[in-house]
């Protein structure tokens, strides 16, 4: 991961609010063995950032960080209530029991920090996705989460037959990256339509879906029958 941390972070939209930037497959959100996502954001731009959602160590791709706590306030208020639209590329090499539709559940602690999905439905995890065969043996899917569960993508498509590819947490095939990216956001910001789509730089299988004639049809993820 050295090679990742000493890059400069990518800066995909600039408002006087927040920024958008990309994270870096196997970069902590937070800081651990060395600095996290948020001081390398706040040490690249010399200002004070405020984390307003995460993503897993493993996870690519799009996140906000707000350039104020008045705009810091609004996106957890937005968070909360579910007013941010967020679209995730996967690539799985296990055969899926179903193609596309609705994952529902509650989660549970699993074992050594993951989590399992559960039949009830108290506080569910929900998920919605669609999928395409870009090569044999192996499947591209676009997710939206309508909730923000730890590990909810990962867990949901481990729930379906079809862990991630290269998600050894989740016993998905051993690959260089785990194949998760954030791909996608849609909001509205004071009557501002924000929409960004962010392609991931890493992973040959990445490259292979997006060169995928059925791939267009995931360009402008918030067009999909969600």
């Amino acid at each position: 991961m050295s090679e990742q941390v000493s890059k400069i972070l990518n800066v995909v939209y600039t408002h006087n609010d927040f920024y958008i930037l990309e994270k870096p497959a196997g970069l902590n959100f937070h800081s651990e063995e060395g600095p996290g996502f948020v001081v390398l954001a706040e040490q690249q731009l010399s200002q004070k950032l405020y984390g307003v959602h995460r993503l897993d160590k493993v996870t690519s791709g799009l996140i906000i960080l707000a350039r104020n706590k008045a705009s810091a306030a609004a996106f957890t208020v937005m968070f909360t209530e579910h007013a941010i639209n967020k679209f995730y590329l996967a690539i799985s090499d296990a055969k899926p029991k179903k193609k596309q539709g609705w994952i529902k559940g509650d989660m549970a602690k699993s074992r050594r920090g993951s989590f399992k999905l559960l039949t009830s439905t108290l506080n569910p995890a929900i998920t919605r996705f669609y999928s395409l065969s870009y090569k044999p043996g192996f499947r591209g899917y676009i997710l939206k989460p309508y909730s923000g569960k730890t590990h909810q993508l990962r867990v949901a498509l481990k729930s379906v037959g079809a862990a991630i590819f290269g998600d050894a947490m989740y016993s998905g095939t051993p690959s260089n990256r785990t194949y998760l990216h954030a791909y996608a956001l849609s909001f509205l910001w004071q009557g501002e339509q924000i929409q960004l789509t962010l392609l991931p730089d890493s992973g040959d299988e990445y490259l292979a879906l997006i060169k995928h004639q059925d791939f267009q049809a995931w360009q402008s993820p918030w067009q999909l029958d969600w």
